[in-house]
């Protein structure tokens, strides 16, 4: 693989993230055209256009890394996949059509099967994070980058986690209470990975379930701002598996490791 500064193309991507993301508002606004995909998932022109926006981009500053990206076929028959980009151009296509506002824009970069950097926006809350490095995660916030710190408001004795449902499995259910989570909130998009690198809450745990573009990016975060991923028999998540499906996952914030 030709060498590339990691940081510079993070940088030079999170303009089109901004821009990408206030189109995405713009076509909400006028009404967006909507469809079901095979797998039953929804995927509106916004999604669409997001990708094209994004992975033109991507294509102009890494000509050579391949991208997966959810909403096209293209490079997902490759086999044996190392380094390569995985985009997920809106993750929470649900809010995004019905006028909430948890949806993200994400990009992961992947290198030899391990995340390395990552982008996720997410336009109505007009929150960007970004990372390309160990203690490298940011958010920008007016304008200026601030560096993401995952024990911020870290309470031993109030550990706060996100749950993707209201209805907790029994499984899931046992890690909470080995990690002695006493409170949950609901989220679904990607953003979960976000405020938990910004120290907001504390911890995840997910089934099997989604695949390796929901998550590529916002793993990459979290491991920049000093959080912790693995399934849930410790092991580490690496990515180009069969059909990009996700095991079991844990997400901590570096308090609780």
């Amino acid at each position: 693989m030709t060498k590339i500064d990691i940081k510079e193309v993070v940088e030079k991507l999170i303009d089109t993230f901004l821009k990408a993301g206030e189109i995405s508002l713009e076509l909400r606004k006028k009404g967006l055209t909507k469809s079901i995909k095979s797998d039953n998932t929804p995927v509106s022109n916004g999604d669409l256009e997001v990708n094209k926006i994004i992975t033109k981009k991507i294509i102009e500053l890494t000509p050579t890394i391949p991208i997966i990206s959810e909403e096209t076929s293209e490079n997902k028959s490759i086999k044996d996949l190392k380094d390569f980009w995985l985009i997920d151009p809106i993750d929470g296509t649900y809010d995004y059509i019905n006028n909430l506002d948890e949806f993200t824009i994400n990009a992961g970069l992947i290198i030899n099967k391990k995340p390395v950097a990552g982008l996720i926006y997410a336009p109505a809350k007009k929150r960007m994070f970004y990372s390309y490095d160990e203690n490298q995660a940011f958010e920008l916030i007016n304008g200026s980058k601030v560096k993401l710190d995952s024990t911020k408001e870290f309470n031993k004795d109030e550990i706060k986690f996100v749950s993707y449902s209201s209805k907790v499995k029994p499984e899931i259910s046992k890690i909470h209470r080995e990690f002695n989570v006493k409170k949950l909130v609901r989220m679904k998009s990607s953003l979960k990975f976000c405020v938990i690198a910004a120290g907001e809450y504390d911890g995840y745990v997910a089934e099997p379930r989604a695949c390796e573009w929901d998550i590529a990016a916002g793993h990459a975060i979290l491991k920049h701002a000093g959080g912790n991923i693995t399934d849930f028999d410790g092991n580490e998540i690496l990515y180009g598996k069969k059909d990009f499906k996700n095991p079991s996952l844990i997400l901590k914030s570096k308090g609780i490791l």
